[in-house]
């Protein structure tokens, strides 16, 4: 079946997954669910401010947050289109792609320290749903490892991955339709629960991505150690390519950082990609070439169907933004207030 591929790709025995299907399926099937646990919580968190603010904004805010719950063909169509895409990338690739996420984080960390607004770290769980998915196959490919029962074991994590999506999932679907009515009422668990803790989702969620990333970190290191720098004066070629990678990551840190908007992050994608497409046609094999091509489809797989989260993220924050110029110029009114009182009293 895989004949002409092996003869395209000069191999002699050629698929497209790395190891045994089924232990590829797994992976890629708890990565899907490491996304869609990763989603259904930060609509959670985004729906409560919602119902935090007015009547009015609320509503006017909540409506794009409600529509996953009108296509749940679409969210099932996603979810396995994102388990097979994880399931065909390599290690190879996918160890790669933890690396540079790693790399654009510490680099929005940096620039969300230096401003303000710090809009890099709202955005940066958003963009690294396929990361994320990545992070946790290659982290599972290092584990099981010459492990006797891979199987077995991969298995069972993906039993568990599901169970904890399933309750996402069904998290997300309860708050969507009732917590309006129960957070007034206040006769439901979940929903005052939600209301005295709810706030703390976020920022749980990036202390368990930066965990899972940490290490994820650590098992990609060993895997491009492993396939890319043993070999001898590897270093000697992989250093100014690193180099250059790394300004490039900085450069669209900074471009992004301009331009917040879903035009913006396919921006993004499409450069970094194209940089690792060109990485791998420089030092990568042809498989991983076709990884990186998969790779295109698994972001716009995830990324196409966040723009709700990605509009309640910039919403926050041009709200926030607004009513800091209203303080700002509330406060600025009173001093001049105060200053005129002032100097009439001392005249």
């Amino acid at each position: 079946m895989f004949l002409p591929f092996s003869w395209i790709l000069g191999t002699s025995e050629w698929t497209p997954f790395d190891s045994n299907p089924i232990d590829c399926f797994l992976q890629g099937l708890v990565g899907a669910c490491g996304i869609s646990v990763l989603c259904n919580l930060m609509r959670v968190y985004h729906f409560i401010q919602t119902c935090s603010d007015s009547e009015i904004e609320s509503k006017q805010r909540s409506s794009s947050l409600t529509s996953p719950l009108g296509g749940n063909w679409r969210a099932a169509l996603q979810f396995w289109s994102v388990t097979l895409l994880l399931s065909l990338v390599g290690s190879r690739v996918s160890s790669l792609i933890v690396l540079e996420f790693s790399l654009r984080a510490v680099s929005a960390w940096a620039s969300a320290g230096l401003d303000a607004d710090g809009r890099g770290l709202d955005l940066v769980l958003i963009q690294c749903q396929f990361s994320l998915g990545c992070c946790l196959t290659c982290t599972l490919v290092f584990l099981h490892q010459g492990a006797p029962h891979c199987s077995l074991s991969l298995f069972l994590a993906a039993a568990l991955s599901w169970a904890l999506a399933s309750v996402c999932h069904s998290l997300w679907s309860h708050v969507a339709r009732l917590y309006p009515l129960h957070s007034t009422e206040r006769y439901c668990g979940k929903c005052i629960t939600l209301l005295t803790s709810g706030h703390t989702i976020l920022a749980s969620l990036q202390r368990v991505v930066v965990l899972a990333f940490a290490l994820a970190t650590v098992a990609s290191t060993a895997t491009v150690y492993n396939h890319f720098l043993s070999q001898k004066d590897a270093l000697k070629f992989w250093t100014p390519l690193t180099l250059c990678y790394t300004m490039l990551v900085v450069y669209i840190q900074a471009d992004q950082h301009r331009q917040a908007s879903a035009e913006g992050l396919l921006h993004t994608v499409v450069l970094r990609l194209g940089a690792l497409l060109v990485l791998m046609l420089t030092v990568g094999e042809w498989s991983d070439v076709l990884h990186v091509l998969i790779t295109f489809l698994g972001e716009a797989a995830c990324l196409l169907p966040s723009q709700d989260l990605l509009q309640a993220v910039l919403t926050e924050e041009e709200e926030e933004e607004t009513s800091l110029n209203k303080y700002k110029r509330s406060s600025g009114h009173k001093t001049r207030e105060c200053t005129k009182r002032t100097s009439s009293d001392r005249s």
